[in-house]
């Protein structure tokens, strides 16, 4: 059953956060002054079971989702994701399965998330200059370790391996070129992120924003490009590749950029609140139809009723001096 919002855009990629937590502390994300020691995170019986969000997903994809992202917080801190994972890839056998991971703790599960039918990873990384990388992820990890995890994945065949790399203005845009040459050269998508102002608590501004044209520009002088057409309607990457065949790059501009009128994701955040923005102030209670007895079909009515009445455009909307206001936090849905 195909749903439709008031913009006309269709329900077809839905990401679900199984974790609110992570074990990195990246600043544009859970920065430790907000994020530390005494930060509460929810209680386990607050999120939502294996068995929960396995229910969740068939009932999304009767109304027509064709794709699921794990997310998080990092998804890989939950226990046995890979036991998640076979019972999701059991819905379907058409359903596009994916991770997004930070790639810590990736090279020892790889197999095991293959095994059980996951199909393809997005593993974030935010420069090769281990100092620039551990001044970001700020709890000292190395970029070796995240390497080992994405040549993990590729190995026992969870590709093409996708890297997700935020540029903020005075902290990584140096590494805009190293990050080009060194993934063009492994066979590697990768894929630079506009800094947003995802949430209350990263204190985002505008000027801090390295703009995704000025990054193309940046890699076509050196390496020169050629835009490419999507893969498919609502694709969030513009697709650019080397004039010489050599691979290609994609940048997400959501600041300046917006691809609002295509977009068709929704988010389930751990505890089961069902979001249909990333910028969203607030989401939707769907645990408690599931643990008060409701019936699929009232699920079913109660996702289609929200989706229906959908008119979400915050990027196009946003401007230099748009006012801020509570929004929920990235790494309590996912990116």
């Amino acid at each position: 059953m195909k749903i439709l919002d008031k913009l006309n855009r269709p329900l077809r990629d839905l990401r679900i956060s199984v974790t609110d937590r992570c074990n990195f502390r990246c600043v544009y994300c859970m920065p430790k002054e907000v994020f530390g020691s005494d930060y509460q995170f929810l209680e386990r019986g607050q999120i939502l079971t294996f068995e929960e969000i396995t229910r969740l997903a068939r009932i999304f994809v009767s109304q027509d989702v064709g794709k699921i992202r794990l997310t998080g917080g990092e998804p890989l801190v939950r226990k046995d994701l890979h036991q998640l994972v076979a019972m999701l890839s059991s819905i379907s056998p058409d359903l596009d399965l994916t991770l997004t991971t930070n790639g810590s703790l990736l090279a020892r599960q790889a197999q095991a998330l293959k095994d059980a039918g996951l199909k393809r990873v997005s593993v974030s990384l935010d420069s090769l200059d281990d100092a620039t990388f551990k001044a970001m992820n700020d709890v000292d990890f190395p970029v070796q370790k995240v390497i080992e995890g994405m040549d993990a994945a590729a190995a026992v065949g969870l590709g093409p391996i996708k890297v997700n790399m935020v540029v903020k203005r005075g902290l990584n845009e140096s590494s805009i070129l190293p990050m080009a040459r060194f993934f063009r050269e492994k066979g590697y998508i990768l894929r630079f992120i506009e800094y947003m102002d995802v949430g209350s608590t990263n204190g985002w501004r505008m000027n801090d924003v390295v703009s995704a044209s000025e990054i193309i520009k940046t890699i076509s002088a050196e390496m020169p490009l050629e835009p490419v057409d999507p893969n498919y309607t609502g694709e969030v990457a513009e697709r650019w590749r080397y004039k010489d065949g050599s691979g290609e790059v994609g940048v997400i501009a959501s600041v300046t950029q917006a691809f609002c009128s295509t977009c068709n994701r929704a988010r389930i955040s751990a505890e089961g609140s069902f979001y249909t923005c990333l910028f969203a102030v607030k989401g939707h209670n769907l645990r408690d139809l599931l643990r008060n007895g409701a019936t699929d079909e009232e699920i079913s009515h109660t996702i289609a009723n929200v989706w229906t009445k959908r008119s979400d455009r915050y990027s196009e909307l946003r401007t230099e001096n748009t006012p801020p206001r509570p929004k929920v936090e990235m790494s309590h849905i996912g990116g």
